[in-house]
């Protein structure tokens, strides 16, 4: 670092002080978080569930909802279990309007990211009218900050949300699966981006895989040839 970027920074250090992804509290570092937010987070082993990745007990087997109904997906890297630190990042970027949180959460997705070099990043759609609502795609967000750190290529056309749908949240498995079905698609234009390639679908949280399964099917019918959930967090079964 130069000599005058150094003494420029230390005053504008002090103005605007580094502080914590989560509480808010002053931190070292830009993109940290203070000691009781870090302790709380619970990270998530690389390997779990032969099917989806969720952890197991034992090593090398299936998870329940999985034997129940195997997922159109390849698997989920989530990067921390969906925790109390892990949902307020969540809701700063999503109606707090905060999208530098998405370098935050990009950063602990990385390691997930960059076994698959070869793959494209394809953020999960949102419908038209939710995203003049919101105002951004938070998952496009996310794979853009993803894409800084790993130069992966990000398609932020390659799925579509054709149909509007209800809010997810309070509903079950099966009545997530019911509302999202047949509400994506890959536009005509997409199918020679993503034909034959490895995608690593992107999002914020993965809950019961309902959109994450109706993405993967669109995409898979697109061409493409293998389809991997990369989240920022998981719900895990005891969570729910």
């Amino acid at each position: 670092m130069s000599l005058f970027r150094t003494l420029v920074g230390i005053p504008l250090d002090f103005a605007l002080p580094r502080r914590c992804g989560s509480c808010g509290t002053v931190v070292g570092k830009s993109g940290h978080f203070c000691a009781p937010c870090w302790q709380s987070l619970r990270f998530l082993p690389d390997f779990g569930c032969l099917q989806c990745n969720t952890p197991v007990a034992i090593p090398g087997g299936v998870c329940a909802p999985c034997m129940d109904a195997p997922p159109r997906h390849d698997g989920v890297l989530a990067a921390v279990d969906y925790c109390d630190v892990a949902k307020s990042l969540v809701f700063k970027l999503k109606y707090g309007r905060k999208p530098a949180t998405s370098r935050v959460m990009a950063a602990f997705m990385y390691r997930h990211a960059q076994r698959h070099p070869q793959s494209l990043l394809v953020p999960v759609p949102l419908h038209r009218s939710r995203l003049w609502t919101r105002g951004f795609n938070q998952s496009l967000s996310i794979a853009r900050s993803l894409s800084r750190l790993t130069g992966q290529e990000v398609l932020p056309k390659a799925l579509e949300r054709h149909k509007r749908t209800a809010p997810l949240e309070g509903l079950g498995r099966r009545e997530r699966a019911k509302e999202v079905a047949g509400a994506i698609r890959v536009p005509e234009p997409a199918k020679a981006q993503i034909g034959g390639h490895e995608i690593l679908l992107v999002d914020d949280v993965y809950t019961t895989g309902a959109t994450a399964n109706a993405c993967a099917h669109a995409l898979k019918r697109g061409g493409a040839s293998t389809v991997r959930v990369i989240s920022w967090a998981r719900v895990l079964m005891d969570d729910a």
